[in-house]
């Protein structure tokens, strides 16, 4: 006779788990955000050579790219468990509601941590390696565990993380840092103010009950906003840079001039209006600009082959 602990689970109870499972290590390792950080780091490759990048690099740079991505994003969820219980928006995470344990999370970080720094060491170069090593602990300690909780300017110092993801795929191709690819390091460094500060004015009640000092909450929205519409100028202007220095051509600043257009409209509404609502929507449309940003980078670069 079976026992509670002795019971062997049905087939279908077996896959149910697992894919339960599944889908809670899957969102340890924020997929969304670390796509759109390989479309940087597969730009940044692209851009570094005039000519198509070796396949080998292609594929194996960017997955250890993305590995250590999705490690540092699951130390992310790891050290932001009582921050994540306290909000809305992410309460429901692998953590907080038990789906995985803490051992479990820690394990998942620090095996995809490694496998992937061990591919930029063997299979692309160290310098690639070091630097991405240098981003994860920039992230996932540094900023996570440190700035997010001792400074309004969490997200612009601890942004350089998030902004190195081109400089990886263009040392993963040269070995070797270049100015043009530390310019766009300077385009998401000075993009992510306006895209996170616009997140935490629509979440900063969420922001207020973890007890998190993010920019709305220590200095006012009001203030929050006009840093936004001051961000978004700054960009704005380092964004034509490419063009002025002959990194790209007219598609490149036919598409900028569009997109910067529109970015400025969004951060000059939120700065006029009362709404909360804009906010989310002015966070929505930021990630669309820098896709469309680095996509038109990537396009321009074809067009000249």
């Amino acid at each position: 006779m079976q026992t509670p602990a002795t019971k062997i689970l049905s087939p279908s109870s077996f896959l149910l788990s697992l894919q339960q499972d599944l889908r809670a290590y899957g969102e340890l390792c924020k997929p969304r955000v670390v796509a759109l950080m390989l479309l940087t780091s597969i730009v940044g490759m692209q851009l570094a050579v005039p000519g198509l990048v070796p396949w080998r690099i292609m594929v194996f740079g960017n997955l250890g790219i993305a590995l250590m991505a999705f490690g540092a994003a699951a130390i992310n969820h790891l050290i932001d468990r009582r921050i994540d219980a306290h909000m809305r928006r992410t309460r429901n995470r692998p953590i907080p509601t038990q789906q995985l344990s803490i051992l479990q999370a820690g394990v998942f970080a620090l095996v995809l941590t490694i496998i992937g720094f061990l591919i930029l060491i063997f299979m692309i170069n160290s310098l690639t390696a070091l630097l991405t090593l240098f981003t994860f602990i920039g992230y996932a300690f540094v900023y996570t565990a440190w700035l997010k909780h001792t400074t309004s300017q969490n997200i612009v110092i601890g942004g350089l993380s998030g902004a190195m993801p081109p400089l990886l795929g263009w040392v993963a191709v040269t070995g070797q840092m270049n100015p043009q690819a530390l310019l766009l390091v300077l385009l998401i460094f000075l993009w992510t103010p306006p895209h996170f500060w616009a997140l935490a004015i629509y979440r900063h009640e969420d922001y207020a009950r973890a007890e998190v000092p993010m920019l709305p909450n220590t200095h006012g929205i009001e203030y929050t906003k006009l840093q936004i519409l001051l961000y978004t100028i700054l960009l704005s202007i380092a964004s034509l840079l490419p063009f002025c220095i002959n990194m790209s051509g007219w598609i490149y600043l036919i598409a900028v001039i569009i997109l910067n257009t529109r970015f400025f409209y969004w951060a000059l509404k939120l700065y006029r209006s009362a709404d909360i609502k804009i906010a989310l929507q002015t966070f929505r449309f930021s990630i669309i600009y820098l896709m469309l940003l680095f996509l038109a980078l990537l396009i321009d670069h074809w067009s000249a082959l």
